[in-house]
This record gives structure tokens, sequence and C-alpha cells, in this order.
């Protein structure tokens, strides 16, 4: 089952990168939401979160914030 999941982030967060390179690692598919230039975007983020901080992670969604690498690799089931 394919996964829908969006990583809200921005070019400068360590953590963002972090968290991209990891589900790139288990060829997770992701929209990749750069809310440092889409306002509409961020607004959405923090509807969805209540968080201004990056990264935050839609996975089916379960929203998460920060790199909670524990809880993305529950969600899509990975090992």
């Amino acid at each position: 089952m394919a996964h829908q999941v969006t990583v809200y982030s921005t070019p400068t967060c360590s953590w963002c990168h972090a968290a991209k390179d990891h589900l790139r690692a288990h060829q997770v598919e992701f929209a990749d939401v750069d809310v440092s230039v889409d306002v509409e975007k961020a607004r959405e983020m923090v509807k969805k979160s209540g968080q201004y901080g990056v990264p935050v992670l839609d996975i089916d969604g379960e929203i998460i914030v920060g790199f909670d690498r524990a809880r993305i690799d529950a969600l899509l089931s990975i090992v």
C-alpha cells in the first residue's frame, strides 16, 4: 500500500534533511513542501500541527513534529 507522505521543511533545516534522507533511504515517496517560500503551505502546516517549527511530516493524516524516526518507521512499517 502506498502511503501519502508530505514533509513540510525549509532548505536550511538539518533535521528536515535528515528526515527526507531517511525516507529516501527506504524508497518512500513524499511531497516536499518548502514552507519558507510557500506561505499558503506554511499556514496549512501550522493548522495541521499547531507548530511553526520544521520538519512536520504528514503520514496518512498522522502528524509528526520533528524527526521522530521511531514514529516514522512505525507508521510506514519500516524495519
